[in-house]
């Protein structure tokens, strides 16, 4: 992929001064047309050899545009924050919003790439970590980003000119470090398996650019020009966004016979049974949660469930067996403004918990799927590519030693208007029962459809769905806490 970037490319000097004027308004029009019209983010991966010129076309970068509308983020080592979670964590946060330029000065790319040139990883752990990388760009760009990917690359004989050049100014020697001569001692496989790599993430909804980095002239018009036709052709497309999705909908069964429906809705357990189990079942969740190995993993507790299912009732059994300052629960409402300007999955992974740490969520990711889908907040693409996008983010979570343990709280339409009813008639409870709760019912049928095709989407071996029959909530607090410390055992005892 690197032979026409080694062949001397270059552009005079009187050429480069007609041009820049015009094209440095065309940028500023554009990124202005991009805050305007705020539809999508502008991903800039700038990767390639050192010494081809990276750090000078990002300065250039920030100067010809706006920089207040810029995120400039370089990537360097892994922090222990950063340890503690996915890989992949770490630049779903620093993903800019709708509107405006993330400007990445290495970036996921590099952290496949440098741990096999240096032999930290084999050749199964690259390309697993590439085809992570595949599925993150085209989450990104079915959710409308524009990713452009720039490697400045340079032959080795050029490579070593620029390195000494750079070094016998005292202007520039700073620039060139320890790690600049190393990676020239590893040009060759940098060559191999860089090749290797963009050959593989070259895709149509995020192509590379490779740019020979000798001239500097050449080098800035061609990354000026390839970032200006990009953007005009997004911002001037007439064609929707998000790109379509290839995922086919959901097909309901011809007999209208669905999981929901295979469940004993009425358990039954009385109180003193219930109180006794509930004690002994908080006890070994708080051994459990203070066992040494669980340093070694995180817990992430999904509730769903129907509308006054229990789903409160059973977090605050669980959360009373938890240590405060190692947990979090956070309640999933319609997003913020601020959450619509990012990737949909983009408020979750924030929340991602730490090794050691808990998060449980109350209702989840899984509103895409669900309400947007019923509601028709979401277009049949997007909720349709959902089902693989959720499985992918767990599959993360999972690798990563996350505990996954996902509930859907089931009752029946006769029980959730007794629940609703008696809601309405206490004081103290009256915050729990809204208009929506009584338009979502009406809808029964709809939400019925929804969750198990959900269920049969995204309930996986290594992260299954637990349904629970609900009607008697001291039973369903129980089985939701036997869940749990069952999944966490098995885990500590080597089975995740």
């Amino acid at each position: 992929m690197f032979e026409s970037a080694e062949i001397g490319h270059a552009i005079d000097k009187q050429t480069y001064k007609s041009e820049v004027p015009a094209l440095r308004e065309a940028l500023l029009d554009a990124q202005y047309d991009l805050k305007e019209k705020a539809d999508f983010p502008v991903l800039l991966l700038l990767h390639g050899l050192d010494g081809a010129g990276r750090g000078e076309t990002m300065n250039l970068i920030n100067e010809w545009l706006d920089p207040r509308l810029i995120d400039n983020v370089a990537f360097a080592g892994m922090n222990d924050e950063e340890k503690a979670r996915p890989w992949m964590w770490r630049y779903w946060r620093e993903l800019p919003p709708k509107g405006r330029i993330g400007m990445y000065y290495g970036s996921y790319y590099s952290d496949a790439l440098f741990p096999r040139i240096y032999g930290k990883s084999d050749r199964d752990t690259f390309d697993r970590q590439i085809f992570d990388i595949l599925r993150f760009e085209r989450m990104l760009t079915q959710d409308g980003a524009l990713v452009l990917k720039f490697w400045f690359h340079l032959t080795r004989e050029k490579q070593l000119a620029r390195l000494k050049q750079l070094e016998r100014d005292p202007d520039t020697a700073w620039r060139v470090t320890d790690i600049d001569w190393k990676h020239y001692d590893r040009y060759d496989k940098i060559r191999k398996h860089g090749e290797h790599m963009l050959r593989l993430t070259n895709t149509a909804h995020a192509p590379w650019i490779v740019v020979e980095g000798e001239d500097p002239y050449y080098r800035n018009l061609t990354v000026a020009r390839g970032i200006l036709a990009a953007l005009r052709k997004r911002l001037d497309s007439k064609v929707p966004q998000p790109m379509p999705s290839e995922v086919p909908p959901p097909m309901p069964p011809i007999d209208n016979k669905l999981v929901l429906d295979t469940l004993k809705l009425d358990q039954k357990l009385d109180k003193d049974g219930y109180i006794e189990k509930l004690t002994k079942l908080q006890g070994r969740l708080n051994l459990l949660t203070r066992n040494p190995r669980f340093a070694q993993h995180s817990l992430v507790l999904v509730f769903e469930g129907n509308d006054a299912a229990g789903k409160g009732g059973s977090i605050r059994r669980i959360t009373q067996a938890l240590d405060a300052r190692h947990y979090r629960v956070m309640p999933v409402a319609a997003p913020t403004e601020e959450e619509r300007a990012q990737p949909w999955l983009w408020r979750f992974w924030r929340h991602v918990p730490r090794k050691g740490g808990i998060t449980i969520f109350d209702r989840s990711w899984y509103g895409r799927v669900l309400v947007e889908r019923v509601e028709g907040f979401a277009c049949e693409e997007d909720w349709s590519r959902a089902y693989y996008e959720i499985n992918d983010f767990e599959h993360q979570l999972h690798e990563n030693g996350a505990v996954v343990v996902k509930f859907w709280l089931a009752i029946s339409q006769d029980e959730q208007l007794e629940r609703f009813k008696a809601r309405e008639e206490s004081g103290f409870k009256r915050f729990k029962i809204t208009e929506e709760d009584w338009r979502n019912r009406d809808k029964w049928d709809d939400y019925r459809l929804a969750v198990s095709d959900m269920i049969d989407r995204t309930s996986t071996n290594r992260v299954p769905w637990t349904l629970v029959e609900a009607n008697n909530k001291y039973y369903a607090r129980l089985k939701v806490l036997q869940t749990v410390c069952d999944a966490l055992e098995a885990a500590l005892n080597g089975g995740n």
